[in-house]
């Protein structure tokens, strides 16, 4: 078997197995927004803070790199807002949660450890990149768009939005674990050694745990009606998004390695957070929890497809 193959099968055969603990009722459903709290507000932060504490970042092409993911996802957005809107007859605020669903790329419970195992740390690294700009930017401009489409003809303040928006960023617990990193990186101090054992424990385990959560996660939201607006935006998130971000990795030049991650990160299917867009919204919650569950399922083949074609096209 292929490694890439396997390493695909062996990161979504970790979503299955956790799947399947809720399906079979060996786990409750519910026992995922624990086991998710946990990989999110404790493991992955420390993982990340490891990352920025000891990564070296040099060549990794910051700025071509978010340049290429975002427009990538910001085409992609606005696709699905647009179908979500003109084909499927949605008013605006549907619109918002079918643009984040197409667009919005589950890049720490299914990411980190997909990309560690294909990528290693050089790669995970990069993603590091991504990672640190991409829940502050996609909550901006999410919270833009509601306080736009949700609002009707009511006045925006733009301080309102600012504050909503710095509120969410720093009260998460991946942006504190990054900046954190940030902050000790620049005392050039060494971390003691008990704290890089507990760090190295809990980070250690943050791939594995995240992946089961997902899948106890997914069987708890399960499918229920808007099945065709929910395929038509899970082919725009994981054929339109990385198609585009391929195009765009290639004219700007990026090196290997930030190309390949740029392209897999945009393959990757919608997390949770365009769910809470829409129970923040009120609107489109089935359509957003569907378009998560089946785009999921689908990626165990279309992540392959775009991991095969990116490790042809930049070695």
């Amino acid at each position: 078997m292929s490694p890439l193959i396997e390493t695909v099968l062996f990161v979504f055969g970790l979503v299955a197995l956790g799947y399947l603990a809720g399906l079979t009722g060996y786990l409750k459903a519910e026992a995922g927004a624990a086991i998710a709290e946990f990989a999110v507000g404790v493991a992955m932060p420390l993982l990340l803070f490891r990352t920025m504490v000891n990564a070296d970042f040099h060549g990794a092409a910051p700025w071509s790199f978010w340049g290429a993911y975002f427009a990538a996802a910001a085409i992609t957005w606005a696709a699905g807002h647009l179908v979500t809107k003109r084909v499927f007859r949605r008013d605006a605020r549907a619109g918002v949660v079918g643009g984040v669903s197409s667009a919005f790329s589950n890049l720490v419970l299914l990411g980190i450890p997909f990309v560690l195992g294909t990528f290693g740390p050089d790669g995970f690294e990069v993603l590091s990149l991504l990672i640190s700009v991409h829940l502050p930017t996609m909550i901006m401009a999410s919270i833009i768009l509601f306080e736009i489409f949700g609002r009707g003809d009511e006045h925006v303040h733009p301080l309102r939005i600012i504050r909503r928006f710095l509120h969410k960023v720093f009260s998460n617990p991946l942006i504190i674990g990054i900046l954190a990193g940030w902050v000790w990186r620049f005392t050039d101090l060494p971390l003691p050694a008990l704290a890089v054992r507990l760090v190295d424990a809990l980070a250690n385990i943050a791939g594995p745990v995240a992946l089961f959560a997902m899948g106890l996660g997914l069987c708890r939201f399960g499918i229920s009606g808007n099945v065709r607006p929910a395929l038509a935006l899970s082919a725009l998130k994981l054929l339109l998004m990385p198609a585009v971000a391929l195009g765009l990795v290639w004219l700007l030049g990026l090196p290997p390695l930030s190309a390949k991650v740029a392209v897999v990160a945009a393959a990757l299917p919608s997390g949770v957070n365009s769910y809470l867009i829409a129970t923040q919204f009120n609107t489109g919650q089935a359509l957003a929890s569907n378009q998560m569950t089946i785009a999921t399922a689908f990626a165990v083949v279309t992540t392959a497809f775009w991991l095969t074609v990116v490790v042809h096209v930049f070695g």
